[in-house]
């Protein structure tokens, strides 16, 4: 299977962890990279090519680390532990709340940030264990809003009503 088209969760909890790593990866640049691009346009405006990689460092390099603390400590806890419960979850979350602490170089928010990244890990799993959907796939229609007004018919045609016969 490709790296590309891999989910975390197409194999268990404890195997697979380079894949599941670069998934976790991934996900952490998809979504630091448009928080990043926001500050360097409009908010810090770096000069130079240097203080701009720097800036877009100050962002994804934290959230890279964190997605690979969090998937490293839950698989490597899976491992050792043996158990796949929510406890592996929130070691990863203390892990990445850790993690975020000392990047920000903050050792106070440590503690909280570890404890409140933990309980989303629990809720996570909860949720993976239940089959909850977080982010739900939004479906588009075929039709748009102004479908309507192209539609000139006075009634939806009813297969029921189609009994006629072609005439000679």
């Amino acid at each position: 299977m490709s790296l590309l088209t891999y989910k975390y969760y197409d194999t268990p909890e404890g195997q697979d962890i380079f894949k599941k790593t670069f998934v976790t990866t991934k996900y952490a640049i998809l979504a630091s990279l448009p928080v990043a691009t926001f500050d360097v346009l409009l908010y810090s405006h770096p000069k130079g090519i240097f203080q701009t990689v720097m800036r877009y460092g100050f962002y994804l390099g934290p959230a890279i680390s964190m997605a690979t603390a969090f998937t490293l400590t839950t698989n490597i806890a899976q491992n050792v532990r043996g158990k796949n419960d929510e406890f592996n979850y929130f070691l990863g979350g203390a892990a990445a709340g850790a993690v975020f602490a000392s990047l920000r170089r903050q050792p106070v928010i440590a503690v909280p940030a570890a404890i409140v990244l933990g309980a989303c890990g629990i809720v996570k799993k909860i949720g993976i264990d239940n089959d909850f959907t977080f982010f739900p796939k939004l479906h588009s229609g075929k039709e748009s809003i102004n479908s309507v007004r192209r539609d000139w018919t006075f009634v939806k045609d009813i297969d029921e009503l189609k009994n006629w016969e072609k005439g000679n």
